[in-house]
């Protein structure tokens, strides 16, 4: 189906780029998305997927510390997590990102979920601009 359908097609090209990302996340990316239809903001997508952090607080006093709502897809975020491990197994800068902050004595579990979060957000970039993902991008912009 996907193959059949140029729109379709292309966005599981673009997610398909993106380091840690298969066939399978891209796909159920799609399919969850509606095409990336449905949701437009990916902080929005990373609270369905249960990916963002949320703290527990009344008034002025704090219950806890920031936890991740039981309420989310656990099959997206599954995969998420996945990727998120094949992400930190590459040379790239997620598995760089990974090891500074492990070795700064961050919890291995909370920077892989910051990862996750990071890879949401470069799907939905790579959808929105429609230009596959380019490890060690410089805004022509920005230089001078």
């Amino acid at each position: 189906i996907i193959d059949g359908d140029e729109t379709l097609s292309r966005q599981h090209q673009l997610l398909c780029s993106i380091d840690g990302i298969g066939e399978r996340t891209s796909i159920k990316m799609i399919l969850e998305t509606n095409a990336f239809r449905d949701f437009k903001d990916p902080r929005k997508f990373c609270c369905h997927a249960g990916v963002a952090p949320f703290s527990y607080t009344s008034g002025s006093s704090i219950r806890s510390k920031r936890k991740v709502s039981k309420r989310a897809d656990k099959s997206i975020k599954a995969l998420l997590h996945m990727a998120a491990l094949s992400a930190i197994k590459t040379k790239g800068d997620l598995g760089q990102y990974y090891a500074r902050k492990v070795a700064k004595g961050k919890n291995k579990m909370t920077v892989l979920n910051a990862i996750r979060a990071k890879l949401v957000l470069r799907m939905f970039a790579v959808i929105k601009n429609d230009r596959l993902f380019i490890q060690n991008y410089t805004n022509p912009l920005s230089i001078s």
